[in-house]
C-alpha cells in the first residue's frame, strides 16, 4: 500500500482520494483550536501561501484526542482558523490518530515514517513532558500530541516527522528541497 490509495474525509463529509496529490510535496499535520501549539496555524498559512503555487499542499486533520482540545464541529474548527489566523487551506474531517479508531492516514503515516522525531531533539524535556500528559500515547510510534507533523515527498514517501513543538517555519528548508528535488 501507498498513501496514494488511501482516502480522507473532507469536512464536508466527502471523501477526497490522496492520488489526487501525486507530484505534490504534503505536510500533514493533526491540529487542535484549544491547544498551546495552536498559533503554529500562522507558520502554517505562511509556508501555504509561499510554496502552493510551486507543490506544497497542506493536510489538517483536527483531533481531538488530546486534552479535549478540538471539541468543535468541523465547520466550527474552520471557521475558526479562517478567522483568527486566516488560513486558506481547508481542514479536513476531525479524527483519531491513535489506538482503534486512528484515521488509516495516521496507521500509515506512524508505519511509515521515523519513529524517533528528526527534528525537534534538542526539545527533548519539553517532549516528555508532552508524553507524560498524553493518554493516548501507548506505542513508540504512537502521536505523542497535537500539532505533530509529517512530509510527504512527491513520490509519496513519508521522509520526516517532526514534533509538536517544532515550529512549520523550521521546516522550510526541508519543505524547498523536496520541491525542487
Amino acid at each position: 500500500m501507498n498513501i496514494y490509495e488511501l482516502r480522507v474525509r473532507k469536512r464536508n463529509g466527502d471523501m477526497l482520494n490522496l492520488s489526487q496529490f501525486k507530484g505534490k510535496v504534503l505536510l500533514i499535520v493533526n491540529t487542535a483550536t484549544g491547544c498551546g501549539f495552536t498559533p503554529q496555524y500562522e507558520s502554517l498559512e505562511q509556508l501555504y501561501k509561499k510554496y502552493h503555487n510551486q507543490g506544497l499542499e497542506i493536510l489538517d486533520f483536527p483531533c481531538n484526542q488530546f486534552g479535549h482540545q478540538a471539541p468543535g464541529s468541523d465547520d466550527e474548527i474552520h471557521t475558526f482558523c479562517t478567522t483568527k489566523y486566516n488560513t486558506t487551506f481547508d481542514q479536513l474531517s476531525k479524527i483519531e490518530v491513535n489506538g482503534d479508531n486512528a484515521d488509516p492516514i495516521y496507521k500509515y503515516l506512524k508505519d511509515n515514517s521515523p519513529t524517533e522525531y528528526i527534528k525537534g531533539l534538542g526539545h527533548k524535556a519539553s517532549m516528555k513532558a508532552v508524553t507524560k500528559m498524553s493518554k493516548n500515547y501507548v506505542h513508540d510510534n504512537d502521536i505523542k500530541w497535537n500539532f505533530t507533523k509529517f512530509l510527504v515527498d512527491k513520490e509519496g514517501k513519508v521522509v520526516s516527522r517532526y514534533s509538536p513543538i517544532e515550529s512549520p517555519l523550521e521546516m522550510e528548508s526541508d519543505i524547498i528541497s523536496l520541491i525542487k528535488g
